[in-house]
């Protein structure tokens, strides 16, 4: 961690970290910790994730380096090692009913969606996937999924989808159910 601290701070300078407020279980609220992989701001005069992410940025995510701070928020007990993947928090007010269960279990650095397509899955599906999880946690699970995050990271799929740096905006859900 040491390493990439001095690597993110000698080629983007400071912060090293990116913090951000993200709903964790039940939806409340906390601090999450990541390794910087963006410019701040608008470096570039482009507010777009595929213009200000690094060159390093671009490969602590295809590595997956960056979420090693995240084992700050497991030691606080506001994140576990497995669980669905703590989304931003204005999403909140866009999930649909069976959406709002991706918060009753703790969310983790990886997760049954994450060693299933990651982001290069739809929402709808990584919702799905996400639920399934917390209906059905275990340890034996648990372990299976860290296994295959293992593999997943050495063999670098579903980083990205097609098209985008990061995972698109979820517009959210309330509205099609409406429509």
């Amino acid at each position: 961690m040491l390493v990439v601290a001095v690597c993110v701070r000698i080629t983007m300078g400071s912060p090293v970290f990116f913090r951000q407020s993200r709903p964790g279980l039940g939806g409340r609220l906390f601090v999450l910790y990541k390794f910087r992989t963006m410019r701040v701001g608008d470096d570039l005069g482009s507010s777009s994730d595929e213009y200000r992410i690094t060159r390093l940025g671009a490969f602590l995510r295809k590595t997956s380096l960056d979420e090693l701070p995240e084992l700050w928020n497991v030691l606080r007990g506001e994140m576990s090692l497995v669980g669905p993947r703590p989304l931003l928090k204005q999403y909140l007010d866009r999930y649909s009913h069976e959406q709002k269960r991706h918060h009753n279990a703790l969310p983790g650095i990886t997760g049954w969606a994450q060693v299933n397509g990651r982001n290069a899955v739809e929402w709808e599906e990584r919702f799905a996937m996400d639920i399934w999880y917390v209906d059905h946690q275990s340890l034996w699970l648990d372990l299976k999924i860290l296994f295959l995050t293992a593999f997943r990271i050495v063999r670098r799929n579903g980083i990205n989808r097609p098209g985008y740096a990061t995972m698109p905006e979820f517009m959210g859900a309330v509205e099609r159910e409406n429509s």
